[in-house]
């Protein structure tokens, strides 16, 4: 996972390796145990920070899960940043960037399922990292688009297919089909949004 350490307005670089190391552990225990796994106490003995430190950064477990999707979805950015969308087609270089982040997710299932959980429960700090994740998908599949396409053309297709992707991913958490059921979702929706920016 790539650190942000140094880089959060507020805060110190201390503060933000702590925030960072918080976040760490809270990912590693929900990838190993899911949304129950990540218990402020353990969060904090694994991120070797003080209980009260967690709360100064998260003020809950769904918003310290949401800031670990949040970074989550920095990492694939910064993957395909890295290693821009291939194919011949918008549509299959959208399906390029959503495979990697199905397939990012699928890998790490209870993880998913933790982060999916923590962001539709209702927590206030969800709207901020709804917010943010929605911004960061339509980042990342603004690599896939032509350079010459307008600007909020391109906007509202990431935005409409960020949305399919949402849901999709939810009923996969929910027990609706696999990873490869959600790919057949994401295709259909590229289909119909994204083919006419060939």
């Amino acid at each position: 996972m790539a650190a942000d350490t140094g880089t959060i307005p507020g805060l110190t670089k201390s503060q933000a390796a702590r925030r960072e190391r918080v976040i760490r552990a809270a990912r590693e225990l929900a990838a190993e145990g899911g949304y129950d796994a990540v218990q402020m106490r353990d969060v904090a003995a694994r991120g070797e920070v003080a209980l009260g430190t967690i709360y100064r950064y998260f003020p809950s477990k769904d918003a310290l899960l949401l800031a670990v999707m949040v970074q989550w979805l920095g990492d694939l950015e910064q993957r395909v940043t890295r290693h821009p969308p291939s194919g011949d087609t918008t549509v299959d270089r959208v399906m390029d960037v959503l495979t990697r982040a199905v397939r990012s997710m699928e890998r790490v299932p209870r993880l998913t399922r933790a982060v999916i959980s923590a962001m539709t429960a209702g927590d206030p700090a969800g709207v901020a990292a709804i917010g943010e994740v929605t911004r960061t998908m339509a980042r990342i599949m603004a690599a896939a688009f032509p350079d010459d396409v307008d600007p909020d053309r391109e906007a509202s297709a990431a935005k409409a297919l960020g949305h399919v992707w949402w849901s999709a991913t939810i009923s996969w958490a929910n027990g609706m089909g696999d990873g490869d059921w959600v790919l057949a979702e994401l295709r259909e929706a590229t289909g119909l949004i994204a083919d006419r920016f060939a």
